[in-house]
Formats: structure tokens, C-alpha cells, sequence
């Protein structure tokens, strides 16, 4: 059933002015480009200003320096900030969420030696090794995979094709999202004439309170000890995570960067897209890495980097701008040497 709100109430529900009135109730909400007369949209960047007049919104949330005139039939909301009042109103018109009833689909094989707290859901071709601990109220969708010994805790999520190899450790009110592997065996191999020979991969993956995995990304486990991913992080799809790496609490890891084995992440981190960390590196409490840098030493606290190498963002913009200058010094060092050679030949 679609939740529908007037103009009023939602200006009244963000703190906004409303500029112009809209009859329509509004249901839903949407980009600019891609709304319709019963949608909400917002301007939350300069960028997109010009798609405000020709949008098909119904409301608009604009800054307070936006001074258009609005469309007939159609309305602002002008507020603080654009951003947050829009998300405010995306949880208004948010479907429920998806619940599920405890149970055990028929599919499922279960050794009988694990353990399965109350009110858990387990979902078709679930399989569930020996001796595996399942908390109360956690959901296994659709072909999760729980490997002997493994802990799971309490209110946990995990979506379907989940894997969580022998003996790892997951704590409560865990979000795994889709093709999650816990587990698998840390790239270690000692390399010589004759090949590559792997190194044992005895540890275990410990994955804390709170954390949400993305799809597709893989945490190893331990060549000995634990990796281990600290309480209320939350990582992104696609993301490697290398054997032995301690991730601390709190901590933002953004879609496709790979942690090597044994670096360790301090307390709320941030690293954006696409980052390469090596191994055996550590990097201070507060520290952001920015896309696409290549760390190759350690970083103190609240450090903000940049580039591959990656360095100071300071120090890199300073080198980008002398490098933007040598096509223009390269000209006139040649204008310079054209002179003094027609110097010399005149003497």
C-alpha cells in the first residue's frame, strides 16, 4: 500500500517554506530527471541546478539561495539542508522491511550437531556443519554455507550464497550481504626454483558486533591468529581483505580496495574506492585515504591522502600543479637555448 503525503505535511515534517502549492498527493520520491508529478526530488548540489526547471516533480527541496520562480501546479520546500530533509522523507516513503518467519525450509541440511538458537530462519538449501552455533532471531537466506565450528551471533542477516569457512567467529546484529566469503585460506606461499609452495592457513576470521559486509567481498582468514574486523565497520562490496589485517571500529571501506595481509586500520578510517594498501602497514585513528591511492607506508592519525604513492593530499596537489607547468617550461628552456645558440653563432 503506497504511503501519499501533501506538500504541507511534508514541509511541515522537514522545518521547510513552501514556495507554490502542488493538489497532487505525493507517494514516492526520485532524481530530478526521473521524477514524476507524484514524486519528491531535491537539489542537493550545484551541479544539477539546471535540471530543477524542467524536472516533473511534484516538490522540490531547494536551498535557501535558490530563487526561482516555481512552476504552477508544482512546489519548493526551502530548507537548510536539501540533503538530509530529503532523506528524512525517503524513510517516510520506505516499503516496509522485508521480515521472515523462524522456521527451517525443507531444503536445509543441518548436522545434527549444531546449534540453533530460537527464532532463527533458515532458508532453502541452507547447509550448516557440525558442531556450528547459530544466535537467536539471525536469518540464513537462500544457500548460505556455515563450515564446521562457526559461530554466529544473535539478529544477524545473512543474504543468500554467504560462506563462512571452518571455525570463524561473527558476532551479533551482522549484516552479510550476498556472495560474502569469510574464510578462505590467506595468499601465502613461500616461491622458489621449483614453484610456489603454500604456506598452512591455521587462523580464523573474527568478525565483531555490528559490522556490514557488502556483496561480493572476501575477508581471509589468518595465516595464524585472527583477521579481524572491529565493531560497527562497515565495508563495501567487492572490497579484499588480506590475512591477518585488523580493521578497527567504525571504520568506512569503499568498494574494490584490497587490504594486504597483516596492515592494521585504527579507529574510524575512511578509504574511498578503489585504494591499494600494502602489507604490514599501519594507519592511524581518523585517517582518510582518497580513491584510487596506493599506500605504501604507514600514516599517522587523521592523515588525509592522496595519489600512488600515496602522500599527504597537500603535498600532491602542490606536485600536480609544477607538473601542469613543465609543458610551459619546456618551451621556454628551447626558446632559451634557440637564443643563446644564435648568440654564440653570431660570435
Amino acid at each position: 500500500m503506497l504511503i501519499e503525503r501533501t506538500c504541507d505535511e511534508l514541509a511541515a515534517m522537514v522545518g521547510g517554506c513552501l514556495v507554490g502549492h502542488c493538489e497532487q498527493k505525493l507517494n514516492g520520491v526520485s532524481s530530478l530527471k526521473e521524477a514524476m508529478s507524484t514524486d519528491v526530488s531535491f537539489l542537493g548540489n550545484e551541479k544539477y541546478r539546471s535540471q530543477v526547471m524542467p524536472s516533473k516533480a511534484g516538490v522540490i527541496l531547494v536551498p535557501k539561495d535558490f530563487t526561482e520562480q516555481v512552476p504552477e501546479g508544482r512546489a519548493w520546500i526551502v530548507c537548510e539542508n536539501p540533503s538530509k530533509s530529503f532523506s528524512d522523507i525517503v524513510c517516510l516513503f520506505t516499503p516496509p522491511p522485508v521480515t521472515y518467519s523462524p522456521g527451517i525450509a525443507k531444503s536445509a541440511l543441518i548436522s545434527p550437531t549444531a546449534e540453533i538458537g530460537e527464532g532463527v530462519h533458515i532458508g532453502e538449501n541452507v547447509v550448516i556443519g557440525d558442531r556450528v552455533k547459530v544466535g537467536g532471531g539471525t536469518v540464513l537466506l537462500a544457500g548460505v554455507v556455515l563450515c564446521q565450528d562457526v559461530v554466529v551471533g544473535s539478529e544477524c542477516l545473512l543474504y543468500p550464497h554467504v560462506v563462512i569457512r571452518e571455525r570463524c567467529l561473527v558476532g551479533d546484529r551482522v549484516v552479510l550481504h550476498a556472495g560474502v566469503v569469510l574464510g578462505s585460506d590467506g595468499f601465502g606461499y613461500d616461491s622458489g626454483p621449483e614453484g610456489h609452495k603454500k604456506v598452512p592457513q591455521v587462523g580464523i576470521v573474527q568478525i565483531d558486533d555490528d559490522v556490514e559486509i557488502g556483496s561480493n567481498a572476501c575477508v581471509d582468514r589468518a595465516r595464524f591468529g585472527r583477521t579481524w574486523v572491529q565493531r560497527g565497520t562497515k565495508i563495501d562490496n567487492m572490497v579484499q581483505v588480506g590475512h591477518n589485517v585488523v580493521i578497527g571500529p567504525h571504520c568506512l571501506i569503499v568498494s574494490q580496495t584490497g587490504i594486504a595481509g597483516s596492515s592494521v586500520l585504527g579507529a574510524g578510517v575512511i578509504v574511498a574506492g578503489q585504494v591499494g594498501i600494502a602489507g604490514h602497514l599501519h594507519v592511524g585513528d581518523g585517517s582518510i585515504l582518497m580513491a584510487q591511492s596506493g599506500l605504501s607506508k604507514d600514516v599517522g592519525p587523521k592523515s588525509l591522502m592522496f595519489g600512488s604513492p600515496a602522500k599527504p593530499r597537500r603535498e600532491y596537489a602542490k606536485e600536480q600543479m609544477y607538473i601542469a607547468k613543465i609543458e610551459g617550461l619546456t618551451k621556454e628552456l628551447e626558446d632559451l637555448k634557440a637564443k643563446v645558440s644564435s648568440l654564440l653563432n653570431r660570435s
